[in-house]
């Protein structure tokens, strides 16, 4: 696939949009696991199989989602500048090319819904739950969100049953459809996508790793729904990755590299877009 910037003044009305953050996904385990075979059904839609390096706009959920919704998605790991997507309108900005398409509203889905779109959330990690203020600053932007507790970080089942919300809600509308999927999966604790891992094992790289599988197998259904009404442009990226004992550091919120380095990729599926059947290989983490 084409890696070069699409211009999306000519996508944005005319396709559907999907952001789909994995939410702690590393690069370094992403790459491995595409390079595989392990997460085919990601891998197909990798521009040559491959996963984009890129560096997050932030070292955690509520940082580096506040700068996507404004236009930074994670920034090519080459030297720059790098022309984005898309873009709050505001003077100087190096970044902004004529094939941006640019928002005078403060966030990315408030720009989109001005421009005819329905706009959703799903989240996931606590950041989109609305349990607190700060835990609604980010489903405010939206015109409708969703969570629940078993889309959240502690359940085994979490993608499932995000992806399943997605899909009700890609079906339900006509209208041209902005969705935002927090996938949870990856983040801690994530011990128990491992085969054989118990609590007291605790949330290790491999099961890190095993988490993306899980989410890989069910990526389908959520695919062909945001391209049933019309083709949909997507967005797949990490937010930030975390650390698994590195230098000493566990979790994320610091400036390691294993943080501040994430895969990226954004393709478009057409119309009617139908997932191969892929048989799962063996699980080797």
């Amino acid at each position: 696939m084409d890696t070069t910037l699409p211009d999306m003044n000519t996508v944005v009305g005319t396709h559907d949009i999907l952001l789909l953050t994995l939410d702690t996904l590393r690069y370094d385990v992403a790459a491995e696991l595409a390079a595989a075979g392990r997460t085919p059904n990601l891998a197909r839609l990798l521009p040559g199989g491959r996963w984009e390096e890129r560096h997050a706009p932030g070292s955690f959920t509520y940082a580096s989602h506040l700068a996507m919704l404004a236009g930074f998605l994670p920034t090519p790991a080459a030297p720059g500048p790098h022309p984005r997507l898309f873009a709050a309108a505001f003077p100087g900005s190096v970044s902004t090319a004529p094939r941006t398409w640019t928002f005078d509203t403060p966030d990315l889905a408030s720009g989109l819904a001005a421009a005819g779109y329905r706009t959703a959330c799903v989240g996931g990690t606590g950041f989109f739950n609305r349990r607190s203020a700060v835990g609604s600053v980010i489903p405010d932007m939206f015109q409708e969100s969703h969570w629940e507790e078993s889309f959240g970080v502690a359940d085994p089942h979490s993608f499932e049953n995000q992806a399943a919300r997605a899909v009700e809600i890609a079906r339900s509308t006509e209208q041209p459809l902005f969705l935002l999927l927090n996938a949870a999966a990856l983040h801690q604790p994530n011990w128990f996508h491992l085969p054989g891992a118990t609590r007291e094992s605790g949330d290790t790289r491999e099961s890190h790793a095993a988490a993306l599988e899980y989410v890989d197998r069910h990526l389908p259904p959520l695919l062909e729904a945001m391209a049933a009404h019309r083709p949909c442009f997507a967005i797949v990226c990490s937010d930030h990755g975390t650390a698994y004992g590195e230098d000493g550091h566990v979790g994320h919120r610091i400036g390691h590299e294993v943080v501040w380095t994430v895969p990226y990729a954004h393709f478009f599926l057409p119309r009617g877009y139908t997932a191969p059947t892929t048989e799962p290989e063996e699980a080797t983490a």
